[in-house]
C-alpha cells in the first residue's frame, strides 16, 4: 500500500514536513512519486509575514491594556474546568 508524506522540494532534495518515511532513515535509494501542488510553499512564508504585521498593528493599538491578569482573563473567557489530578 502506498503512503503519503508531506515534504518540500528544494532544488533536488526533499525536506520532510512531519514524519519522514522509515525507508529514508539510511542511505538507501527509495523510489518516490512527487506531485507539485498548486499552492506553492512560498505562500506559507508570506502568510507568516502577514500574521506578524497584523500582530504588530494589534500591539500598537494597545487594545488589551486594560487586562490586568491575562491568564485569569483567558480562563474566564474559556471557562476552563479543573483538570483531573491538578490543583486549580
Amino acid at each position: 500500500m502506498q503512503q503519503t508524506y508531506k515534504a518540500v522540494l528544494r532544488g533536488n532534495q526533499l525536506e520532510w514536513r512531519g514524519d519522514a518515511p522509515r525507508q529514508v532513515e539510511g542511505e538507501q535509494a527509495v523510489e518516490v512519486h512527487v506531485t507539485i501542488l498548486e499552492e506553492p510553499a512560498a505562500q506559507d512564508a508570506n502568510r507568516g509575514k502577514s500574521m506578524a504585521e497584523a500582530l504588530e498593528k494589534l500591539a500598537a493599538a494597545n487594545t488589551l491594556t486594560d487586562i490586568a491578569d491575562p491568564a485569569a482573563w483567558e480562563r474566564e473567557q474559556r471557562q476552563d474546568r479543573p483538570l483531573p489530578g491538578r490543583d486549580a
